[in-house]
């Protein structure tokens, strides 16, 4: 074995170890990491690299990588005491994201453990200023009051608090059969509304349909009475007509035919008109009448 030979055989590791620290200086920084790299323990504001290749010294340059994605961590059930005295559990949920990549690595060792570490302190003194009266009811302030307590704690480690979420309220054991009773004598007087509600406008629609019933009768009645005044007048008004034309001879005609069915009638008593006298001088006149004018139509001897 010549020298080129064992010159080969002395370059083979050095090339290995300069491709492993090529290998090892190179990094790809996704969308939603961001690099914070130390070199010989010191890093800055210019050494937090963003999304691509990066390239790094190895042994020199020591990288930590930060997601800036949201996340959430779950606060387990905690039990507080409120204003006046009141033991209740909460759990709830906190969704944070990293805004200051540098600062959540040099100001804070675990980010996720700190903020679950403060949350649960600033959970009691919140509900230690309410009663349980508005711990129950006002659940969206409550969020809202510890999501921005959160955030200005979280500010100095380069985090922010997005949302804050209660799950859970779990009220004593006494105050929730007082709740369940509540609950039950609501739903019985919404029952009992209902059904009054409902009572009251099936009487409106009968009395309504009998008030229609009745207007329709009467507007019936008043229609039937029109036509027949109607009818009245027209039987008047052919009777006053008709009496312009009868003389005094129809008149004493139809007298005669009166006493005619008077006599055929089987009756012992008849009660005759005051005008049975006038009556009986018509007929006289009538009859002397008649006589002379058949005398005068008589041929002359």
């Amino acid at each position: 074995m010549d020298a080129l030979d064992l010159a080969a055989i002395a370059l083979v590791p050095i090339v290995i170890f300069v491709i492993v620290l090529a290998i090892l200086g190179v990094r790809v920084v996704n969308e939603y990491d961001r690099l914070v790299v130390f070199r010989l323990g010191r890093t800055g504001p210019n050494r937090v690299l963003g999304p691509g290749l990066r390239l790094l010294i190895p042994i020199i340059d020591r990288p930590v990588k930060v997601d800036l994605r949201e996340q959430f961590i779950e606060v387990p059930s905690q039990t507080t005491i409120t204003r006046d005295n009141a033991p209740i559990n909460i759990d709830f949920l906190i969704y944070w994201r990293i805004v200051d990549p540098l600062r959540s690595i040099v100001n804070v060792a675990f980010f996720a453990g700190a903020l679950q570490g403060i949350s649960t302190t600033t959970l009691r003194a919140v509900i230690g200023d309410l009663t349980l009266d508005d711990v129950l009811s006002k659940r969206d302030q409550i969020n809202d009051v510890l999501r921005t307590k959160l955030d200005e704690q979280t500010e100095r480690w380069g985090g922010k608090v997005t949302t804050v979420e209660i799950r859970e309220i779990v009220p004593p054991r006494d105050v929730q059969d007082a709740m369940n009773r509540m609950l039950s004598a609501e739903r019985n007087r919404r029952a009992v509304i209902t059904e009054s509600e409902g009572a009251r406008q099936s009487n409106i629609n009968v009395a309504e349909g009998e008030k229609q019933a009745a207007i329709l009768r009467a507007e019936g009645k008043r229609q039937s009475a029109i036509l027949e005044a109607e009818g009245f007048s027209e039987a008047l008004q052919q009777i006053f007509s008709a009496a312009h034309t009868v003389d005094d001879r129809t008149m004493t005609l139809q007298y005669l035919e009166a006493l005619k069915a008077l006599g055929a009638s089987p009756s012992t008593k008849f009660v005759l008109p005051l005008e049975l006298a006038d009556l009986a001088r018509g007929v006289a006149s009538y009859v002397d009448r008649g006589i002379r004018e058949a005398g005068s139509r008589a041929p002359q001897g």
